[in-house]
């Protein structure tokens, strides 16, 4: 049975992605094509608090698909985890009649949506976007291609200087406990490994690496560190190739935060808009507690509690052709 949801918010939290603006504009025209006003909270969970809310018009997300980050802007919030503050949200989502959400975001952005969903049997659907492309039951998250991109030209440069200098390098990349980001860009760039969590539980990669010998043939080595404890971190692992081979010249690249940063990729926009529409049309169905996945290049729903039950796995498949592809 479809509802009669008359109104909704939207709201992007957690670390910003490319494609989240992409997504904003679809929910809010997809959402105005069908008859719903809709609301932009600003600052993520923490803007329902403080009741940054405003309602938005199909030109309020008129020339946005093109930009980075979010225009809604993103915080974190410690009181949302509290029952009290989320009583607040609830309030303020009361006096401007919002009786639905979309939840633009990664999964703690996604387990804050369960929780609040459960407390006050609101209808919200969320929509995965982050960089590290870790949640589960969706091939791809929005964000993720233009990130791989944005690393892949970073390589590509890197590796002039690595060449010229013959040097051994290793470029930290994000992902936190999700290898996807070091993995595909190793492969992405031709770099001769990634070292990511992953793996790093079952045995020591490094040690690995250097028995089979980083440089055999080339004229440089580089290797793509996932931002993690459990990796160690790309200068724990250069300190550590320093002291126990020192014949190996060693540079280190943190790539920070220009990863989450530009412009987004076409196949971004498209999967933002794409999931942004397709989120509309959930909350239409009565959908509830779902996050907007795609599978074979088809939309599916996935249970919040499916979607954040645990991170993706590593793909062997992808080990395989990286451990190949750099002999």
């Amino acid at each position: 049975m479809d509802s009669n949801i008359k109104c909704i918010g939207v709201l992007t939290s957690g670390g910003d992605a490319p494609g989240m603006n992409a997504a904003i504009r679809a929910v809010t025209r997809g959402a105005i094509f069908n008859g719903i006003r809709v609301f932009g909270i600003y600052r993520g969970y923490k803007g329902l608090i403080t009741n940054e809310i405003e309602e938005f018009k199909t030109n309020s997300v008129s020339n946005i698909i093109q930009q980075g980050g979010t225009i809604l802007k993103t915080a974190r919030c410690d009181e949302f985890k509290t029952k009290e503050g989320r009583a607040i949200a609830y309030e303020n989502m009361q006096k401007h009649g919002i009786e639905a959400l979309v939840v633009i975001g990664g999964d703690g952005s996604l387990t804050g949506a369960a929780i609040f969903s459960s407390e006050y049997n609101i209808p919200i659907v969320g929509l995965p976007a982050t960089i590290d492309n870790d949640l589960n039951a969706t091939d791809v998250t929005i964000g993720y291609d233009t990130a791989l991109n944005t690393i892949m030209e970073a390589m590509d440069k890197i590796r002039d200087t690595a060449t010229s200098h013959e040097r051994l390098f290793f470029i930290e990349v994000m992902g936190r406990n999700c290898g996807y980001l070091a993995l595909n860009s190793a492969i992405a760039s031709g770099a001769e490994a990634a070292i990511i969590p992953e793996i790093s539980m079952e045995k020591d990669q490094l040690a690995e690496l250097i028995e089979q010998g980083f440089r055999k043939s080339k004229s440089s080595s580089m290797v793509l560190v996932a931002e993690s404890p459990v990796t160690g971190g790309a200068y724990n692992l250069a300190e550590r190739v320093k002291k126990q081979y020192p014949q190996y010249d060693v540079r280190v690249t943190i790539l920070g935060h220009l990863q989450r940063g530009g412009t987004p990729s076409a196949q971004d926009r498209i999967l933002a808009s794409r999931m942004g529409v397709a989120s509309i049309q959930a909350l239409i169905e009565n959908q509830r507690s779902v996050m907007i996945g795609i599978r074979e290049n088809e939309i599916t729903y996935v249970p919040f509690r499916r979607a954040i039950k645990k991170e993706r796995a590593i793909s062997e498949e992808l080990l395989e052709v990286l451990r190949i592809s750099s002999i």
